[in-house]
């Protein structure tokens, strides 16, 4: 999945030639995907408690590998968007279980190192993303990425039926709260929607209507009995909320650099999909290396400190990407790419393990849910900044030599914004930093106090008397 989102950016233009697509509709090809994945998570995390994660895992698969193989079949823009609607929801299925499914199988202690390693093979597979998709799309044509990728989901499936045994059902009996969920999907979609039709009133007044969704969600929260996501569980819990709200604000300020610069490279500097694929290797390369040391070493060194030294080295990343104009040298390109590597991975597998280590076993699926969440809510966000600022400069047009003087206006106020937005997600990640000294007691007490067949109610119980 995380190849298939890296990859389609370098067959971007070719879509845009085959099924004549202008500037704004090219960028919901992936913002459809992320709004899909956004809305049916949380949900999905529930119906995993109840029915199986292992059995959800494998059916989220399923459908995006089928919907995969039918966005490369896809004769028109329509069925394409259509079909990458349906990849969300697969991904929605298969990003509410996997890291959870991670984290109830190994110890505590192992969870960094665990959780690195899973890291580094969702940026190995961005790292390949560029590459094989501008091969692919050069010789083969853009569909041969989606028929990859269908194909490795298939297998996929076969190696979990044989080689994932088990079933993990936290809360198996109780009801799912459909209300909830329907509320919560309408005020995602209208909070991503109309933040992409900004400045346009019809924008705001979307947005606004799913801003006021997100109020009548946590009512209807707080009054059910089974609720999809359980906001009680979660109040007072600042290290979660801050390091979510990191993370969000770090996807939102960093997810779309990709999008943009392979138009940069391919409609302003001329490089065909295979060299602006092997121009954007740099930073995901970069990022796969530092992700599994950061996550390695995170259950020794504070993984707060990790992941705020990461946000400071994005942010000087994306400082240098302001001044990108159609003669920069390509070396110096990949250095600063090379450098947002570098802070992605020191943010990346720390931060998720200060998240999962605020919350006790029971939580797991609904904070691991909400984590991506806030990930794909971000990458949406991401998308709509540069839909906002290429529709600001251009409008709803095709990308041709005459106008890219104001397509690179547009590069350069999306990334002025994403640097606002990182000094934001810096600020959160040293908030949550404040709060390290009661997860450090916590774990501490835990590992050294505890008898190993106590049950999380009794450990956390024991571990609120200690403090």
């Amino acid at each position: 999945m995380p190849f298939t989102s890296s990859s389609i950016n370098l067959a971007l233009p070719e879509i845009a030639s085959r099924f004549s697509l202008k500037a704004v509709t090219l960028t919901w090809v992936t913002t459809a995907y992320l709004i899909s994945t956004a809305i049916f998570q949380i949900p999905f995390a529930k119906i995993a408690d109840i029915y199986g994660r292992k059995r959800i895992f494998m059916l989220g698969v399923a459908i995006f590998s089928v919907s995969s193989i039918l966005c490369g079949l896809a004769n028109s823009g329509v069925e394409l968007l259509l079909y990458r609607v349906t990849s969300g929801i697969g991904s929605a299925m298969l990003f509410s279980t996997n890291i959870v499914i991670l984290i109830s199988i190994f110890p505590t202690n192992k969870r960094g190192k665990v959780l690195g390693i899973n890291t580094v093979i969702v940026y190995l597979s961005l790292a390949m993303g560029p590459f094989l998709g501008g091969l692919f799309t050069q010789h083969f044509g853009w569909n041969s990425i989606f028929f990859f990728s269908g194909f490795l989901g298939l297998t996929v499936i076969i190696l979990t039926f044989f080689f994932l045994h088990g079933e993990w059902t936290e809360a198996k009996g109780e009801k799912f709260d459909w209300i909830g969920s329907c509320i919560y999907g309408f005020s995602i979609f209208g909070i991503i929607f109309g933040f992409s039709k900004l400045p346009s009133l019809i924008g705001f007044i979307i947005l606004f209507l799913g801003i006021i969704g997100l109020f009548l969600f946590a009512f209807q929260e707080n009054r059910c009995k089974y609720p999809v996501f359980n906001l009680k569980a979660f109040k007072g819990n600042k290290v979660f909320i801050f390091s979510s709200l990191a993370a969000l604000i770090n996807y939102a300020a960093t997810f779309a650099i990709g999008f943009m610069i392979s138009l940069y490279l391919q409609y302003i500097r001329g490089f065909d999909p295979r060299t602006a694929g092997f121009i954007l290797i740099s930073q995901v390369a970069v990022q796969a290396i530092c992700s599994y040391f950061s996550g390695k070493y995170s259950d020794k060194i504070s993984p707060f400190k990790l992941a705020t030294y990461g946000m400071v080295i994005i942010v000087c990343g994306i400082t240098g990407l302001i001044f990108l104009n159609p003669q920069m040298p390509i070396l110096f390109l990949m250095c600063l790419l090379a450098l947002l590597g570098v802070g992605f991975g020191l943010f990346s597998s720390p931060n998720m393990n200060i998240i999962m280590s605020s919350v006790n076993k029971k939580q797991y699926g609904q904070a691991s849910a909400t984590t991506g969440t806030a990930r794909l809510v971000g990458q949406s966000l991401s998308m709509g900044i540069a839909t906002m600022a290429i529709f600001s400069q251009i409008g709803n047009q095709k990308i041709t030599s005459e106008i890219h003087a104001q397509f690179m206006t547009s590069v350069r106020i999306t990334f002025i914004i994403f640097l606002i937005l990182c000094l934001l997600g810096l600020y959160y990640s040293t908030v949550s930093e404040k709060n390290k000294k009661k997860i450090i007691e916590k774990e501490k007490y835990s590992r050294t106090h505890l008898p190993a067949h106590c049950t999380d109610l009794c450990r956390d119980n024991c571990i609120l008397v200690s403090l």
